[in-house]
């Protein structure tokens, strides 16, 4: 593509030397910038790639587009516009997804791309969309915390929501292959930093918003406005879907120009939900007047639940074929997913990350419990995050589990023990005599499992999906459900 043309698209552009190029790749990395790429700096937070410029225009750039006011020697614009085009804009970060949209020939306007976000439930939202559109003969992609995929072929996931140029080459993926739909995780990060700019979303879907990643964000209006942001970028014939029971969800729609709908179990919505009875197998649910039987447990899955109905609906799928397609759903890897063993032993691994979250899944099997049952949680915190939260979580699970071990998450760069004395802060000595704190979280599980009660539930939280524990940068093998299941034949 003529680098002129594919700039075309930029705005409050300064361009210093020639567009007339061929551009045959983009990068925001300059290690891997070859002949013929267009580069782009983008300022971060451990890094810039303002420093870079000289090593892209080095290996080959026929332009590189920078942000203003980041660029502080200028004089490389000087030496090296003869071969290489400088193109100055407000935002590198908004112009790498337009760019990248256009470079991919606009491939989220090919396809109904549907983007789902809140703290709590976009990875089962999107996933259980996912799942329930692939059953109804659609070819359909998925970009979620767990994996992507492209009709069924299954590929990692590295974040909730990748940069612009990953989603653009997955969704230019999605649509070589036949792809009709696209259901897609949006993160406060990917907001707030532009990642989904330049994206044509046919709809939104807003779960919930509660305490989480102030670490990056700061404040909680931060997060919220993050999030806000995607519904403010929403256009005109698009659909934008909040839950109404969350204070939050009106929030979302102020201002915006799709078109608004509501779900809730608690008001009155466009999509209204209830939960009639509810066991360890499943729970029986009305939504807006025809009742439904689910698999899933808990009252944030009947918002789940709710939210794909009422998104299906929205995309044109008559209301009698999403319930029933509704009801044959199962659980997403790990959330709320059982393994049962020896001693009548329940295990449920979830997860449950955040305060509330955490909170849902313990009053979810605490209302599960019968007479003489004992809940069990074993939880911790991620090591270089919001550290606020900690001692919330320790109090959360103090509160409703009968028993707590206290244990790693993933520490990555800081001291296990530094985190969970974070955790312990949030108890009076009495309460931290109640329970345990086993550092090792193996040992953490074994224990949970040696000592729990005949019939006792065990909830292990934190990690959910998770394969690895990462300690100081390095990715270890470990599977909260593998362990469990493999601890559980043997006892």
């Amino acid at each position: 593509m003529q680098l002129s043309k594919l700039t075309e698209i930029l705005k409050e552009t300064v361009i210093t030397g020639s567009l007339n190029a061929d551009v045959t790749g983009i990068s925001q990395d300059s290690r891997q910038v070859t002949k013929g790429c267009l580069f782009v700096a983008l300022p971060g937070t451990l890094t810039d790639g303002h420093l870079f410029i000289r090593q892209a225009a080095e290996n080959g750039a026929v332009g590189v587009v920078f942000q203003r006011d980041c660029l502080e020697d200028r004089s490389v614009i000087d030496s090296l516009s003869g071969r290489t085009a400088f193109i100055e804009v407000p935002d590198t970060h908004q112009a790498l997804g337009w760019l990248a949209d256009a470079f991919y020939d606009h491939p989220s306007a090919k396809m109904v791309l549907t983007g789902v976000t809140g703290t709590n439930g976009k990875t089962t939202t999107a996933t259980l969309l996912y799942r329930m559109f692939g059953q109804m003969g659609y070819q359909c992609g998925l970009i979620s915390t767990i994996a992507n995929y492209v009709g069924t072929e299954q590929l990692p996931a590295t974040h909730t929501t990748p940069d612009a140029l990953t989603i653009n080459s997955l969704l230019d993926r999605m649509c070589r292959c036949g792809c009709t739909h696209c259901f897609m995780e949006v993160s406060s990060h990917a907001a707030a930093q532009n990642r989904i700019s330049g994206l044509h979303f046919s709809g939104a879907i807003f779960t919930n918003l509660t305490h989480d990643h102030l670490d990056y964000h700061k404040t909680f209006a931060a997060y919220r406005d993050a999030k806000k942001h995607f519904f403010d970028l929403l256009p005109r014939q698009a659909f934008a879907l909040v839950n109404d029971d969350d204070k939050n969800g009106k929030v979302m729609i102020q201002n915006c120009h799709a078109g608004t709908y509501t779900y809730a179990c608690k008001k009155m919505a466009d999509f209204k939900g209830r939960v009639l009875e509810h066991s360890v197998d499943g729970m029986l649910l009305n939504i807006n007047g025809t009742e439904v039987w689910s698999s899933f447990i808990g009252m944030h899955n009947a918002y789940n639940l709710l939210a794909v109905y009422a998104c299906a609906v929205l995309l044109k799928i008559p209301a009698e074929d999403a319930l029933r397609n509704l009801s044959s759903l199962t659980t997403v890897s790990g959330r709320m997913e059982y393994v049962r063993g020896i001693n009548d032993l329940t295990a449920v691994v979830d997860y449950s990350h955040t305060p509330d979250a955490l909170k849902n899944a313990l009053l979810t099997l605490r209302d599960l419990l019968k007479p003489g049952q004992e809940l069990v949680c074993i939880v911790g915190c991620g090591g270089n995050r919001d550290k606020t939260k900690r001692p919330l979580m320790a109090q959360i699970a103090d509160q409703y589990a009968d028993l707590c071990i206290f244990t790693s998450d993933n520490p990555r760069f800081e001291d296990p023990e530094s985190i969970l004395d974070d955790m312990m802060a949030g108890l009076s000595r009495e309460q931290q005599n109640r329970h345990l704190r086993i550092t090792d979280r193996f040992q953490a599980i074994k224990t949970a499992l040696r000592t729990a009660r005949h019939g006792a539930i065990i909830l292990v939280a934190g990690k959910g999906h998770e394969t690895y524990q990462e300690v100081k940068g390095v990715r270890h093998h470990f599977d909260d459900k593998e362990i469990l299941t493999e601890l559980l034949k043997t006892g």
